[in-house]
């Protein structure tokens, strides 16, 4: 249970050893009160933002358990201006009182997914930490309160107990909420369901990254739910799973705080990802291994100041330890290649610069778009500075087959990485005669662009085909990245996605809309005093990038937001685009 002591404000000194499951003792330690105060403010800085919108309809039931645990961290912490102000206890009634009233009677919630084991698992995890934290701040007047939570978690514990999931991630996080539950209300069918979902094993490769590959779902869920599950059920060897995740994205890091995305398999490979969210497990891991790169991370996050910090007050306030004073700061790695071989993915970092170069795609193995894949054709992206080069795609004119993705990535020298693909399109010709239908109704089947009632699979084909091979090249300078293509004759482009922020220079305008080509000679990117050159150019004849026939059909796009540059050329041949930063 929570020291009272630490709801009231008056910690000087924390027992770390809570951190180690199974630790033999605790050491005593100092608080790190920066972290401490930074944390207090960052949640006074959110507690107005929710009273002012608290009674919002359109809020699903994870944003109101998230919204109820600002309010609950204020009232409960000694150290904040709203210390068992009693202005938070309608708003906070209002909140409990949806979260009862949104409930099922099988205890679930509907969070976009109807009677959702998972999405349940989200709010019932927070409003554990809502019972938890004001049963031990023990105020008569919050009493109602922790009644209606306390029946919130029992009547949803049981059939999290039971219900199922649907993606990796969810497994994590209806244990973590069952072991949160158990932990108030101890219950053998809780540790049960804990036990089988671990019993499958984490979904982790051994270079550490979750098999969704996701930054966001490692820092939001796996790598949050692994160590509340740790803590919570003595499972001291979960730990390891997220010390060599939290390894994997030092290398992920941009020099901004930024964490690269784009091997997902989620939503996260076409956005960006902040590493804010990341700020306890580093602290966790800093003080649990004594590894000073990880607080070097956990410090730069609190310098920055950005995302939502004040949502780690009530993780502090549950488990004082996070707040102890952290080993001594390690450099970050900033000078590497680190190469990826269960996602073919590489991290180049030379200081203030930084490259991905990306061949995992899911798309040869399994051809389709779906959510769960990784599809993202962005296969070099390069930034110095301010100057970032969010994608670099190539897409050829061939038979609608959509861009370049390449298939895997082979490290062929100290700085030099190849990616390649062929595409083979077939002309189909008659079937043979054993197949052939005096009815005509033949199996509707997929030719591999779209689908037809021909038996595909039967009739002799003619092929056209085009092998495309990336070569890129780190130099002293930048990169440099050469393509080679062989087969049939058709045009190409090539297309440069910059953040907006910057100024383009040596371009041609196509229109208003963010787009651009590089006939001839070099184009640069600048922001402030950051600059990234780019080219030769090769040619005046626009070139439309095509998707592919499975995003046109149903007038899909995969056009990158940002300022966008292209430079066009024919197949087959060699063309070298130098960057130079």
């Amino acid at each position: 249970m929570l020291r009272r002591t630490f709801l009231t404000g008056s910690l000087t000194t924390v027992a770390v050893g809570a951190l180690h499951p199974g630790a033999a003792r605790a050491e005593v330690t100092a608080v790190d009160e920066d972290f401490l105060t930074l944390l207090t403010e960052a949640n006074q800085t959110q507690i107005p933002l929710v009273l002012a919108n608290y009674r919002n309809a359109a809020d699903s039931v994870r944003t109101v358990a998230r919204k109820a645990r600002r309010l609950v961290s204020g009232y409960v912490w000694g150290r904040s201006t709203y210390h068992h102000d009693t202005s938070l206890l309608e708003p906070l009634g209002r909140l409990v009182e949806q979260l009862a009233a949104r409930q099922h009677e099988d205890g679930l919630y509907d969070v976009g997914n109807l009677h959702s084991p998972p999405d349940s698992a989200f709010a019932i995890q927070d409003v554990c930490m809502l019972y938890a934290l004001l049963d031990a701040d023990g105020q008569p007047a919050t009493a109602a309160l922790r009644a209606t939570l306390a029946s919130v978690v029992q009547k949803a514990a049981p059939a999290l107990a039971t219900g199922g999931v649907h993606t990796p991630n969810h497994r994590w996080e209806v244990s973590a909420a069952l072991a949160r539950a158990n932990h108030l209300f101890p219950d053998r069918r809780y540790t049960a369901r804990i036990d089988e979902w671990l019993d499958e094993g984490i979904d982790a490769t051994p270079d550490g990254i979750y098999s969704e590959r996701s930054s966001t779902y490692a820092a939001e869920v796996t790598n949050p739910c692994l160590l509340t599950i740790a803590w919570l059920r003595d499972r001291p060897g979960l730990l390891d799973y997220v010390r060599r995740n939290l390894d994997v994205t030092l290398y992920l890091l941009e020099p901004n705080g930024e964490v690269d995305t784009t091997a997902s398999r989620r939503q996260d490979q076409k956005g960006v990802r902040e590493v804010w969210w990341y700020l306890t497990q580093f602290r966790e891991l800093a003080l649990h291994t004594g590894d000073g790169r990880f607080t070097t991370v956990a410090k730069s996050i609190e310098a920055r100041g950005t995302g939502e910090l004040g949502d780690f007050l009530a993780e502090v306030l549950e488990r004082p330890s996070l707040s102890a004073t952290l080993p001594a700061a390690a450099p970050a790695p900033d000078d590497f290649a680190q190469h990826y071989p269960s996602q073919a993915s590489v991290r180049v970092r030379r200081g203030a610069r930084t490259a991905t170069v990306f061949g995992g795609t899911d798309f040869h193995d399994i051809p389709v778009i779906s959510s769960g894949l990784s599809t993202n054709p962005t296969f070099f992206k390069l930034r110095t500075g301010s100057a970032i080069l969010d994608s670099v795609r190539l897409s050829p004119q061939f038979f609608s087959t959509g861009h370049f993705r390449s298939d895997g990535l082979r490290r062929t020298g100290p700085g030099t990485f190849k990616l390649q693909q062929e595409v083979e399109v077939p002309y189909h010709l008659p079937l043979p005669r054993r197949y052939r239908r005096p009815d005509g109704l033949y199996a509707l089947t997929p030719e591999g662009r779209f689908y037809a009632s021909m038996d595909f699979p039967h009739r002799p084909k003619q092929y056209r085909t085009l092998r495309t091979d990336v070569t890129v090249a780190e130099v002293a300078d930048g990169f440099d990245l050469t393509f080679e293509f062989a087969g049939d004759e058709t045009a190409y482009a090539i297309e440069l996605c910059f953040r907006p922020g910057g100024t383009l220079s040596g371009v041609s305008e196509l229109d208003a809309n963010g787009n651009y080509q590089l006939v001839s000679g070099t184009g640069s990117y600048t922001v402030g005093a950051d600059r990234i050159e780019f080219g030769p150019g090769s040619g005046a004849a626009r070139v439309a990038m095509d998707p592919g026939e499975r995003y046109t059909y149903l007038g899909g796009s995969l056009t990158p937001d940002g300022l966008r540059v292209y430079l066009t050329g024919r197949t087959p041949g060699r063309q070298v685009l130098r960057f130079r930063v």
